[in-house]
C-alpha cells in the first residue's frame, strides 16, 4: 500500500518530469553514419572490381575515401579453372572470393542484388535475367542508405571488346539509380516514415543525390576514351604503402582463384620486387596506363577531366538533347510520312538511354559495332521507324563479306497495319585459321531496306571475328 505522501510526491515527480520533456528539443534521428560511403562501386560480377581496384588503392589509401560495391550477380555462369564446383555452388564460392578480394583492400560494404550471370552481348538479356525493376529498386535503396558522394560502374555502351551484357546492365542500374535515389516518388514506400501500424514495412530512408557519376570499359581499344574524364597512373607509387597501385590491386585479386588460379599461384611466388620486374612489360600490365574514367555526368560544376571529387565551373554542360543521329542509320530527306532504317537492339536502346538520362556526352562508337567468335553468327536487328497504319512491305538485300552466307532476313516482308516493323537478319561466319584470326580486321555487313521502289535506308554492322568471347 502506497502511503499518501509517497503518492503525492510521485505524482508531483510525473508533472514536473512532463513539463521538462515538453520543455525539451525533441531530436529527430537522423541517417545511419556508419554506412556512409564516398564512392560506390556498381559491378556485375566477383572481379569486375579489379577494373578499377588501382584507383580503389589510391582512394583508399592515400587519400582516405570510403568505398562500397554492389555486385549485380554471384558470378554463377562463369568458369571454374581451380576446382570443380559449378551453378549455385560455383556463386556461392565466388561471393566469398570477392567478399575476401574487398576485404584486402579496406572495403567491408558489400552487396549483391541477386541478377542471374548471364553470358551474352546484349543488355536487354542480361536486364531481364536480372529482374530490371527488383534489382534497380534494390539498387537505389542501396544509394540511399550508402549516400555516396560518386558512382562509378561499368560503361553503358557497345564496344569490340568482353562487351559483356552484365557489365552494360550494372552501368545502367546504376545511371538510373543515380537519377531515382533523390525522386521522392521513385520507390516511395522506401522513404515513408515509420508508424505504429505495419511498421516494418515502412523504411524510412532519406532522399540522396550522389555528385557524379564515372564508368569505365571493357573495350578493346582503351586509347579511344582519352580525355574523356579523369585520368590516372596505376603504376604511381601509393605514399603511404610505397607499392605501385596496380601491385596492391593485383595483390587483393588473389583471392579470385577460380577465375586465375595459374596467374595467383605465380604472384603469390613471387615477391614485390619480382612481380614488378615481370610486369614491366606493357603488355603484360593488367590496366591500360594511364586509365581513363569517362566522366558521365554531374549534379555539381565539374570539368569532365578534373579529379573524381573536384568541383568547378563547368566547361561543356551536358545537354539532355541529342545533337547526334541515332547510329546505323542512313537516310535522306525523310518527311513525315517517310520510312528510316536503322539499327535495333541494345544499339537503339542506348540511342534512346542516352537521350532520357542526358548522357550524349559519353563516347559512342563512330557506327555500330560487335566482336563474334569465327564459326557462329551474327544476328542485325532492323528497326523501320514508321507508324504502320495500314499493311507495308519492305525488302531487304544484305551485301556480306565473301565468305559470309546469309541465312535469314534477306527478301520481302508484309507488316500488317498496328505492328511494329522490326526485322532479323542473320549470317553464318565461317570458321578460321588461328593464323587467320591474328590477321583478321573490321568487316562490315550493310542491309539495304526498301519499300516498294523507294529506298529506305542502310543499315551497317562492323563486325570484328575473335577466337572467343562472348556470344552475342
Amino acid at each position: 500500500m502506497i502511503r499518501p505522501a509517497r503518492a503525492f510526491f510521485l505524482l508531483l515527480s510525473g508533472v514536473f518530469a512532463a513539463a521538462t520533456s515538453a520543455q525539451e528539443t525533441q531530436k529527430i534521428k537522423g541517417p545511419d553514419e556508419r554506412y556512409k560511403v564516398d564512392i560506390l562501386v556498381v559491378v556485375a560480377h566477383p572481379d569486375d572490381e579489379g577494373a578499377v581496384t588501382p584507383y580503389l588503392a589510391r582512394a583508399i589509401y592515400d587519400e582516405h575515401k570510403t568505398v562500397a560495391v554492389v555486385f549485380g550477380t554471384r558470378g554463377g555462369s562463369g568458369g571454374n579453372d581451380y576446382r570443380r564446383e559449378h551453378g549455385p555452388a560455383m556463386a556461392d564460392v565466388r561471393e566469398i572470393e570477392a567478399r575476401q578480394a574487398c576485404t584486402a583492400l579496406g572495403i567491408g560494404k558489400v552487396w549483391f542484388l541477386g541478377g542471374k550471370d548471364t553470358a551474352s552481348q546484349n543488355v536487354l538479356n542480361s536486364l531481364a535475367n536480372w529482374g530490371h525493376g527488383q534489382s534497380l529498386e534494390e539498387l537505389v535503396r542501396i544509394v540511399r542508405l550508402t549516400r555516396p558522394e560518386v558512382i562509378l560502374t561499368w560503361l553503358p555502351g557497345f564496344f569490340i571488346g568482353e562487351n559483356h551484357g552484365d557489365h552494360q546492365a550494372a552501368g545502367v542500374l546504376a545511371t538510373e539509380a543515380f537519377d531515382l535515389a533523390n525522386d521522392r516518388t521513385a520507390f516511395p514506400a522506401q522513404l515513408a516514415a515509420a508508424s505504429k501500424r505495419l511498421e516494418p514495412y515502412l523504411e524510412n530512408l532519406t532522399p540522396w543525390q550522389p555528385k557524379k557519376i564515372y564508368y569505365f570499359s571493357d573495350a578493346n581499344d582503351q586509347k579511344q576514351f582519352a580525355g574523356q574524364g579523369f585520368a590516372y597512373s596505376v603504376r604511381e607509387i601509393s605514399p603511404s604503402q610505397k607499392k605501385p597501385y596496380w601491385l596492391l590491386a593485383m595483390r587483393a585479386a588473389q583471392p579470385h582463384l577460380t577465375q586465375f588460379p595459374e596467374e595467383i599461384h605465380r604472384w603469390a611466388s613471387l615477391d614485390d620486387e619480382a612481380i614488378q620486374k615481370a610486369m614491366s612489360d606493357p603488355s603484360h600490365l593488367w590496366w591500360s596506363e594511364p586509365e581513363t574514367l569517362i566522366f558521365g555526368k554531374s549534379a555539381v560544376p565539374a570539368k569532365p577531366t578534373d579529379d573524381m571529387f573536384a568541383e568547378s565551373a563547368p566547361a561543356n554542360p551536358a545537354s539532355s538533347s541529342n545533337p547526334r543521329a541515332p547510329v546505323g542509320v542512313a537516310h535522306q530527306g525523310a518527311g513525315p510520312a517517310s520510312a528510316i532504317a536503322t539499327i535495333g537492339g541494345p544499339w537503339e536502346f542506348y540511342d534512346q538511354f542516352r537521350s532520357k538520362h542526358g548522357l550524349w556526352q559519353l563516347p559512342v562508337a563512330k557506327e555500330p559495332e560487335i566482336a563474334v567468335k569465327a564459326g557462329s553468327t551474327v544476328e542485325i536487328p532492323i528497326h523501320i521507324l514508321r507508324d504502320i497504319k495500314q499493311a507495308q512491305t519492305f525488302a531487304l538485300a544484305v551485301d556480306a563479306p565473301a565468305g559470309w552466307k546469309v541465312i535469314r532476313g534477306a527478301g520481302s516482308f508484309s507488316v500488317a497495319g498496328g505492328t511494329v516493323a522490326s526485322l532479323y537478319v542473320e549470317v553464318q561466319i565461317p570458321e578460321l585459321s588461328k593464323e587467320q584470326l591474328k590477321e583478321a580486321k573490321p568487316q562490315a555487313i550493310v542491309v539495304h531496306v526498301s519499300e516498294g521502289e523507294k529506298s529506305v535506308g542502310d543499315v551497317k554492322l562492323k563486325v570484328q571475328l575473335v577466337s572467343g568471347g562472348v556470344p552475342q
